[in-house]
């Protein structure tokens, strides 16, 4: 039995925090390197998008590109293992990092998602919300040029279009009251919904672990979920490679690819009820 194998089998009520680095197998890239460093530019803020027409002309044209790739992505062996822990009644609250939805593709019901869901957009004026597949209607619709592009998939439904000039990229107001139209995600520099922080922190005080896979917890929402489990006195171990901002809070650290990593979950027989 591996250190991890004995964690989960240990911890039987488990917070799990998830990363980008669980979707990496899918196919969507991952924003930062081994020791925690960006890979690229970091992403575009909350006060540049809303506060300039430029940026967001830049944001929905790589974003028309990576789209198509970005929604066609499916989970991964993680996510199932994920999945079937959450079956087994192994898991508290599965609290996510990401905003693809995957782990729902793969049968988590408990999910919390952290940042949002990129699978939706909403105005920031009246909340009037839309399927990100209609609004890709409307973004090639307006913009029919750009949808032949070739690009760089990028992580978010992003793409690299370095070069390009968006000066004429035409951005589709709110239907409803011409407001400004933005994926339903948290950006960097927005703060997350408090009734989704309220249920995480919820679920982690009725948990008996914590388990991170796949996340440097670089960033400070999920980074201090950990905090708070340390503080509380419940072991904390996690999944992913390289450096963890949380390293030194850490009761066991696998550096490993989150497929690998949990492949014996899939491997294993169900548990069945006695």
């Amino acid at each position: 039995m591996t250190p991890l194998q004995q964690f989960i089998e240990t911890h039987p009520r488990l917070f799990v925090l998830t990363g980008a680095g669980v979707s990496t197998d899918s196919g969507i890239p991952d924003y930062r390197g081994r020791e925690g460093e960006w890979k690229r530019a970091p992403p575009v803020t909350l006060q540049a998008f809303m506060h300039d027409h430029a940026t967001r002309q830049r944001y929905w044209a790589r974003s028309l590109i990576g789209w198509p790739h970005f929604s066609r992505a499916q989970p991964n062996p993680a996510h199932r293992a994920l999945a079937q822990l959450e079956r087994r009644g192994q898991i508290e609250r599965l609290v996510t990092q990401n905003v693809d939805r995957l782990h729902q593709h793969a049968g988590s019901e408990r999910v919390v998602d952290l940042h949002g869901r990129l699978d939706e957009v909403r105005c920031m004026a009246c909340d009037w919300r839309a399927p990100r597949d209609a609004f890709q209607l409307q973004l090639t619709e307006r913009n029919p040029a750009w949808q032949h592009l070739d690009a760089t998939i990028a992580p978010d439904g992003d793409a690299d279009l370095d070069g390009q000039d968006f000066a004429r990229f035409d951005v589709p107001a709110c239907q409803r009251c011409g407001g400004i139209v933005k994926p339903d995600v948290v950006f960097f520099g927005e703060g997350v919904p408090r009734e989704r922080v309220e249920t995480a922190t919820q679920a982690l005080h009725a948990s008996d672990a914590m388990l991170v896979v796949g996340s440097s917890l670089m960033v400070y929402s999920g980074y201090r979920f950990v905090q708070a489990a340390a503080k509380a006195g419940k072991p904390v171990a996690a999944v992913t490679l390289g450096r963890t901002r949380a390293d030194a809070l850490l009761s066991l650290k696998v550096d490993a690819r989150c497929s690998d990593a949990l492949a014996f979950v899939l491997d294993a027989e169900p548990l069945t009820a006695a």
